[in-house]
């Protein structure tokens, strides 16, 4: 049977918007899968943007909507019109655009807000029973949204406490996947913890065969 699974991006770019290796080897291990799959992106400005040269800020204004379609070849839709009754799963690949433009984790920690069509897309998928899978930093707006979640963002940092002050359980871990059967929920750290590209192909494949096995359920 194949699935459908939505996927949710933050721009194109590390430091500014999606990480471009772990939402390719998303896509790609979704395709290896035949999963039929949907990009979405909220319609706002990016919080800024980053010379991913020099790391600079610099002096102009992206739309996270019309970055994210870099790299989807054009094809992503507006996140307000997502309906989970649509889909089976939700997943989301990190980068620093999961936490500067789909929440203000990066400004605010523990403290952070999430947008508005991040937070209905997350929670009625929730609400629907449907499996979310979550890469990198992208957990932090599980362990928002969704009380005692349990996740992983890789080691005991700053960002796993945050993640623990905000209600949810950390679990440490390697380049693996941390299920919660609870909730539906599964994550990997992916480039929260040294990587190769390969990493993430092992990361990403991994989270993609257990969302996808438990949309079966």
């Amino acid at each position: 049977m194949s699935h459908k699974v939505a996927v949710i991006l933050s721009g194109s770019g590390v430091f500014d918007g999606s990480e471009i290796h772990e939402a390719v080897m998303a896509l790609l291990a979704l395709s290896k899968a035949g999963a039929e799959v949907e990009c979405f992106a909220p319609n706002v400005d990016q919080m800024h943007v980053i010379n991913h040269i020099t790391q600079d800020v610099m002096q102009e204004t992206r739309n996270v909507l019309v970055e994210s379609a870099r790299i989807t070849r054009g094809k992503v839709t507006d996140l307000a019109s997502y309906n989970p009754a649509n889909f089976d799963a939700l997943l989301m690949p990190g980068g620093f655009g999961a936490a500067k433009n789909l929440c203000t984790f990066a400004v605010d920690g523990a403290d952070c807000s999430v947008n508005s069509d991040v937070a209905k897309a997350i929670t009625a998928t929730k609400d629907a029973g449907n499996v979310i899978g979550a890469m990198c930093i992208a957990p932090i707006l599980l362990a928002k949204l969704l009380p005692g979640v349990r996740i992983t963002l890789g080691d005991e940092g700053d960002a796993s406490k945050a993640a623990e002050a905000m209600g949810a359980t950390h679990q440490v871990s390697s380049h693996d996947i941390v299920v919660d059967d609870s909730q539906n929920v599964v994550t990997t750290p992916a480039y929260m913890l040294d990587a190769t590209i390969a990493d993430i192909e092992s990361d990403a494949t991994a989270l993609v065969t257990k969302v996808l096995a438990m949309c079966e359920n």
